[in-house]
């Protein structure tokens, strides 16, 4: 029978990290780090088991042993979702996501990446890039990126503590300097950068920009802001609701009663406090995975968490 899980973090030593995941009890094994990936069955970062009696296997161990007790009745080729912690010391670049058809055609069969972000932690006047301004065309961007300008063609948004903003596929965006978020994601790894602050990585080189393909999947008819957004479904307020991943915020003082019904695991990722499931204890910055076939839980302790899961939607 499968129990809650919980992984060994897989750290990036990205050149715009830092080192304020401390602040989540990390335990940093390089100077600098910009990403610690709480939940993986991708290539490019697998999660590890770290307690019970699957201590050592890997997460995609794990999903292909046994894929319906992990992620419930419904069919699934591959574990569905990516939880990350992300510590934006410096900003990121400017860069777009494929959508599932894109990204299956010219990824070899990749998912797209489709995201939403809860900020952890903010400085006073952090900001990041939500999109393009309105009635910016594919020809003015490309010209703007052809003529070293891309800033006059993005929208900048100031962002807090406790904000959360969804990312879908094809929206143009960046995460600015001083901002720690939790980021639920598809699992997949493609990311395209349209600019990049002409930095140069560990080898002295540039990091690669993906302008060509860029262009083929932003949307530039997004208009909508998505931005503190609640999606109320069935009596349930989310921060993020769609065919991908639901993602609740979760406060509790002494037992939070929850029922994955068989269809889908659960994730937590603590921001705040802890608790204990199952005998499993999952304190600050600690993420946990609930198999779907544990069905019916309870969380113990006092704590705030970002929850997520994949939602039954035809």
């Amino acid at each position: 029978m499968l129990y809650p899980l919980k992984f060994e973090p897989v750290y990036k030593d990205y050149l715009w990290g830092g080192n304020n995941l401390t602040k989540l009890n990390k335990k940093l094994i390089y100077p600098i780090t910009a990403e610690s990936w709480e939940i993986s069955a991708n290539k490019d970062g697998m999660s590890i088991v770290s307690n019970g009696n699957l201590a050592g296997s890997t997460l995609l161990d794990i999903f292909q042993r046994y894929p319906k007790k992990l992620c419930g009745k419904r069919e699934v080729k591959q574990f569905p979702l990516l939880i990350k912690l992300l510590d934006a010391c410096s900003a990121l670049s400017v860069q777009v996501h494929p959508d599932d058809a894109y990204a299956y055609a010219n990824e070899n069969g990749a998912l797209g990446k489709n995201e939403m972000w809860y900020v952890v932690d903010a400085k006073p006047d952090a900001r990041l890039v939500y999109g393009l301004k309105k009635g910016v065309t594919k020809e003015q961007f490309a010209k703007a990126v052809r003529q070293n300008n891309i800033g006059s063609t993005l929208n900048y948004v100031s962002v807090k503590k406790g904000d959360w903003i969804n990312i879908p596929a094809g929206l143009v965006h960046a995460i600015g300097a001083g901002i720690i978020i939790i980021e639920i994601q598809q699992n997949s790894n493609t990311t395209y950068r349209v600019y990049d602050f002409d930095r140069v990585g560990a080898d002295g080189k540039k990091r690669p920009l993906h302008i060509e393909k860029a262009l083929d999947v932003i949307n530039f008819d997004a208009t909508e802001m998505q931005i503190n957004e609640i999606v109320s479904v069935s009596g349930v307020d989310y921060l993020a609701y769609n065919k991908y991943f639901a993602v609740e915020y979760i406060a509790s003082e002494g037992q939070y009663k929850s029922d994955t019904l068989n269809l889908s695991f659960h994730t937590y990722t603590v921001i705040e406090g802890g608790f204990e499931v199952e005998g499993v204890s999952v304190g600050l910055g600690e993420s946990v995975l609930i198999p779907a076939c544990m069905k019916k839980y309870t969380l113990k302790g006092g704590f705030k968490a970002i929850k997520s899961f994949v939602p039954d939607i035809k």
